[in-house]
């Protein structure tokens, strides 16, 4: 079983940075394809970033592409989600998703993930 605690988050002017991390146990990082998704109030759970198995590819959603950065850290077991320029849309609560499989018809919806963190909130104030 995998367990993933996010922290990070916060309150942050429009135009600022904030870097969300994602703390695993249960498995290695590296072992795992890990995710952030985010959830703005009355929308639905959206797709912001994810980091390969291997580490070597990192994919964004255009909303985010340019702005935020995803990284791990496997001494530490942790993954990040640097996110710099931000705006009042980018207000939401931000999740940390975690599988073990290999495949996936569709990296970019919530089914394709095992595990969830309990989420922590970020908002952007104008």
């Amino acid at each position: 079983q995998v367990q993933l605690v996010e922290s990070g988050g916060g309150l942050v002017q429009a135009g600022g940075s904030l870097r969300l991390s994602c703390a695993a146990s249960g498995r290695t990082v590296s072992s795992l394809t890990m995710g952030w998704f985010r959830q703005a109030p009355g929308k639905e759970r959206e797709f912001a970033a994810r980091i390969s198995r291997t580490g070597s590819t990192t994919y964004y959603a255009d909303s985010v592409k340019g702005r935020f950065t995803i990284s791990r850290d496997s001494a530490k077991n942790t993954v990040h989600l640097q996110m710099n320029n931000v705006k009042p849309e980018d207000t939401a609560i931000y999740y940390c998703a975690a599988t073990g499989r290999f495949y996936a018809s569709n990296w970019y919806v919530a089914d394709a993930y095992d595990y969830w963190g309990q989420g922590t909130q970020v908002t952007v104030s104008s």
